[in-house]
């Protein structure tokens, strides 16, 4: 009989303990040690390939290609994964229980017309999945389904059928007999995964996996889960809001920078090709604490609207609370308020929150933030025809930023009157009808806003 011994890993790092532990040594984490049993005959799909012999080559004798694309008649899909999905790729698909993954994952496999697609559920019943798919309304005549756990009879019904897409859902509700942990666990995750892999480039298949997230919002599983896959998208968004975001945290054949935007509906997830023009509110003249920001996520420019609310604490300590951005950046927009314009907010309680439930990183928004905060404090409303981009600096300095002739276009083509940019920033302005003002500091930018 084959000796088993048992092992502790981190799920955060993967760092190995022959004992388990609190606290992780390696990454920090509390509660993070997992039992895993290992088997002495046990040799993963990962040790296969690796030992798997290859004649190195010369690198000026590879010849390099572009990699194919499959077109997923998605644009927001394709936008993400880089022009489509590349034939023999594993996907990791992640996300908050009841965001829209499987639906996102079932509704792109409708949209694929003639080609024969194979969706693999571990945690519905195929009728579950038909109900699902009759919601949809999509084209479903090419579209194979099962209910399935094990992962060797979901392989050998890909090599039955032969389809062009694989759907797994999700990776931590199928498990293999070549161990003996149960489905879940750090074991048989990262072994299905491999074994997936080994399928996927052997086949040529590009499969989907669904992974479940854990409290933190991380990928669950262990951290080589992760450096498996050739990509990980990452599905968010609040669920009292109707719109989602796909963004690439990790993508071997295109960008992490792209994002999707979908809406929410009863009928599945709609695209939203012009993000602008429904992120921002149509009644927002006369009222105080709104400034429109111009950013850019990936290379797709978008206006936004940043809201502010500024009042006296009802508490001691006064609040600082952000909804769609760092708050760590908003307490240093506040300290640079302060110190270099003037405005005294120790006293007073603010609130930001970026219009629609998006999470928005680009410092372009600086700006617009530090405005939103000096409209609420004024009880002042800002001209509703004007924009704003640019970074803030701790001098107060207004910085560059980049991309800025698709913001001035995107503020152009929604009918804005007005755009403030960076004073450094190099523009052709006869190419525009919009009016480009250019600022040097916030005080400046400030005056041109409270004068009109």
């Amino acid at each position: 009989m084959a000796k088993s011994t048992i092992q502790y890993v981190c799920s955060s790092c993967g760092a190995k303990a022959p004992q388990m532990l609190g606290r992780c040594p390696i990454c920090g984490e509390w509660g993070t040690y997992e039992e895993e049993v290992i088997e002495s005959h046990q040799h993963s799909a990962v040790s296969r390939q690796i030992s798997k012999t290859s004649q190195p080559k010369r690198l000026q004798d590879v010849v390099a290609t572009n990699e194919m694309r499959i077109d997923m008649f998605n644009g927001e899909f394709n936008r993400v994964l880089g022009g489509g999905l590349v034939p023999g790729s594993l996907v990791l698909l992640g996300g908050e229980p009841g965001i829209g993954k499987s639906t996102l994952a079932l509704q792109v496999l409708m949209q694929q017309g003639e080609r024969k697609t194979f969706y693999a559920s571990g945690e519905e019943s195929v009728r579950q999945l038909k109900l699902r798919a009759e919601r949809l309304a999509g084209n479903a005549e090419n579209l194979y389904i099962s209910s399935e756990t094990s992962l060797e009879r979901i392989l050998e019904q890909v090599k039955e059928l032969e389809p062009e897409i694989v759907v797994i859902d999700s990776i931590q509700t199928i498990g293999t007999e070549v161990v003996e942990a149960s489905i879940g666990s750090l074991t048989q995750v990262r072994e299905c995964a491999a074994r997936i892999l080994e399928f996927a480039k052997t086949r040529n298949i590009p499969f989907i996996i669904i992974g479940h997230i854990n409290k933190e919002g991380s990928l669950a599983g262990p951290k080589v889960l992760e450096h498996i896959v050739d990509t990980v998208l990452q599905f968010e968004g609040d669920q009292q809001y109707m719109y989602r975001i796909l963004r690439a945290q990790k993508n071997r054949f295109g960008s992490t920078s792209e994002i999707g935007i979908y809406e929410m509906r009863q009928d599945g997830l709609r695209e939203v090709t012009n993000p602008s023009e429904l992120l921002l509110s149509t009644a927002r003249e006369g009222l105080s604490g709104i400034a429109i920001a111009a950013a850019v996520e990936g290379v797709r420019p978008f206006l936004i609207e940043v809201q502010a609310l500024v009042s006296s604490a009802a508490y001691g300590t006064p609040q600082r609370s952000s909804t769609g951005f760092d708050g760590r950046r908003l307490n240093m927009l506040l300290a640079v308020l302060e110190k270099r314009v003037g405005f005294k907010l120790l006293q007073k309680d603010v609130f930001l929150n970026i219009a629609g439930g998006l999470k928005v990183q680009d410092p372009a928004i600086d700006l617009a933030v530090l405005a939103a905060v000096l409209s609420s404090n004024m009880d002042i409303a800002l001209d509703a025809g004007t924009c704003l981009c640019g970074e803030v600096g701790l001098a107060g300095e207004i910085r560059p930023v980049n991309r800025i002739e698709q913001r001035i276009s995107e503020a152009q083509k929604l009918g804005f009157r007005r755009i403030l940019i960076p004073a450094e920033q190099k523009v052709e302005t006869g190419r525009y009808s919009i009016e480009i003002v250019p600022v040097k500091k916030v005080t400046d930018a400030f005056r041109l806003l409270i004068k009109n």
